[in-house]
């Protein structure tokens, strides 16, 4: 059943509080307040379709983890109290199982070798060198 959005009208014309009523689509609109007796009218709302990329046709996807390996996609999911993300879906051979994101100016270990190689001309680098 479809839930309408009705607003209780204050005795000064004014909108009071809001109310979500679950109703059938051919019932009569509600005028007053179910335990207060108070004025009602019925808002207009968007409704709340589920539709191929609606938000929570997304969210529900991006939980299933099939999803993301049946399209070549690799999922992770940080632990909290390790700050370590470890795969959760996802085949590719190339992608590790498990590693830390870096902070700041921090760099992963395998980047270190490649941005300080033979050629590279850093302060750090030339100290080393001499």
């Amino acid at each position: 059943m479809p839930i309408f959005v009705y607003i209780v009208v204050k005795p000064d014309g004014s909108d009071g509080e809001t109310l979500e009523i679950e109703q059938g689509a051919g019932d009569a609109p509600l005028t007053k307040h179910p335990l207060t007796g108070a004025p009602l009218r019925r808002a207009f709302s968007a409704p709340g379709l589920v539709t191929r990329y609606s938000e929570g046709e997304m969210k529900r996807k991006s939980a299933d983890e099939r999803c993301f390996a049946a399209r070549g996609f690799t999922k992770y999911e940080r632990d909290p109290a390790t700050g370590v993300y470890h795969k959760t879906a996802g085949t590719d051979p190339n992608a590790p199982e498990s590693f830390r994101k870096p902070r700041g100016n921090e760099l992963l270990p395998h980047e270190d070798s490649l941005l300080h190689g033979e050629s590279c001309s850093c302060a750090a680098c030339r100290r080393g060198k001499k």
